[in-house]
């Protein structure tokens, strides 16, 4: 059996509030995602999406049980390994795009490559590689700032795969965007993943986006369970 690319298993994530009032969030909750297969997350303000994002994608660590990327249990890597498995399996997607804004679009992209030791040469034809995929070729030296919204959304989807991560993790993609463009720059997405074999966890508040995909999961009690439409 493939081992699933990302797998929770019985995690929980308790904050402390004021005057030592404790909320949980998550409670023995698991959770999979098999290779290949694109999940969206749908579920209201406040219920723990943004947690599961930030443990999916080692930015915190739970207070009990297992987060495994690729099979490695990684709760207990040093940081440096944590960061190391951030940098090279795992891609992110916000809803604001947090292009460097004194770059070009083709050296937002080279960027992260430099940072895992590409050569220049490399990360720039990787850059332009992608760039093309996503229909903004012709764009490659404009700045986040001449660039439209659905522009810099569509750069930043390149940016995150620009490394070949095994994961992609998405916060509200396109909820920046017009339905219009919101439509256009999912389809690119969907197509990128697709084509690369990625797995993805795409948090939306969009149902019929959350439709396209494999399956869709939601919070309930601190557990994540499957949602049907």
């Amino acid at each position: 059996m493939t081992q699933p690319v990302l797998h929770l298993d019985g995690v929980s994530r308790i904050y402390s509030e004021a005057h030592g009032k404790k909320v949980t969030v998550l409670d023995g909750a698991s959770f999979e995602i098999g290779q290949g297969e694109m999940v969206s997350l749908v579920a209201p303000s406040g219920a723990g999406k943004s947690t599961l994002l930030h443990l999916a994608g080692l930015l915190e660590k739970p207070d009990a049980g297992e987060v495994y990327v690729g099979g490695v249990p990684t709760v207990g890597l040093a940081e440096d390994q944590r960061t190391g498995l951030r940098r090279n399996d795992i891609g992110f997607i916000y809803q604001f795009h947090h292009l460097l804004p004194e770059f070009t679009a083709r050296e937002n992209l080279m960027i992260p490559q430099l940072l895992r030791g590409i050569s220049k040469s490399e990360a720039s034809s990787r850059a332009m590689e992608l760039l093309t995929y996503m229909g903004i070729e012709a764009r490659e030296d404009h700045r986040p700032s001449e660039l439209s919204g659905g522009e810099q959304q569509r750069v930043a989807i390149a940016r995150a795969v620009a490394n070949g991560p095994k994961l992609l993790l998405a916060d509200e993609p396109t909820g920046n965007l017009d339905p219009e463009t919101s439509d256009r720059v999912f389809k690119m997405l969907e197509s990128l993943v697709r084509s690369t074999g990625l797995s993805a966890l795409i948090a939306t508040h969009n149902h019929e986006l959350a439709k396209r995909m494999d399956k869709t999961v939601t919070l309930k009690g601190g557990k994540v369970v499957e949602m049907k439409f």
